[in-house]
C-alpha cells in the first residue's frame, strides 16, 4: 500500500493542491517500510490526483481538498482523508492505528486557498 501524504516539509499541507510535495509512505503487513518526499509538479486542474494514481497511491492525506481532486481519486479507488494536522509521519501512524479519520473538509474556492487552513 502507498499512502501519500499532502505536505509542507514534514507536516501535512492544509491544502493539497498547494503543497510543496508529497510524503509517500510504502506500507506492507501495517507497517511502514520506507518513505520519500516527491516535488509538487505542478497544480493543473485534474493533474495532481492522476499523478498520484500512475505512482500507485492508495490513500492520500491532506488538511483540505478540493471537491474536483475528490472525485478524480474516487473514480480511481483511492481513499481520500481530509482535516489532518501536524507531522507527515505521525498522520500516517494515526491511519494506520485506525484513529485518524476524515472530516471531509472540502476547499470550495481556489482564490481562497490561502485560508483553508481552518480546516
Amino acid at each position: 500500500m502507498k499512502i501519500a501524504v499532502a505536505s509542507d516539509g514534514k507536516l501535512v499541507a492544509q491544502h493539497f493542491g498547494h503543497c510543496e510535495g508529497f510524503n509517500v509512505f510504502n506500507v506492507q503487513e501495517g507497517k511502514v517500510m520506507d518513505s520519500q518526499f516527491l516535488q509538487n509538479p505542478g497544480h493543473k486542474p485534474g493533474f495532481l490526483p492522476n499523478y498520484l494514481n500512475e505512482l500507485g497511491v492508495n490513500i492520500v492525506i491532506a488538511g483540505g481538498i478540493g471537491g474536483g481532486a475528490i472525485d478524480i481519486f474516487n473514480e480511481k479507488g483511492i481513499e481520500v482523508i481530509t482535516g489532518a494536522d501536524g507531522p507527515a509521519d505521525e498522520s500516517v501512524k494515526k491511519y494506520l492505528e485506525g484513529s485518524l479519520k476524515s472530516t471531509g473538509s472540502v476547499c470550495r474556492e481556489h482564490q481562497h486557498h490561502d485560508s483553508c487552513g481552518g480546516h
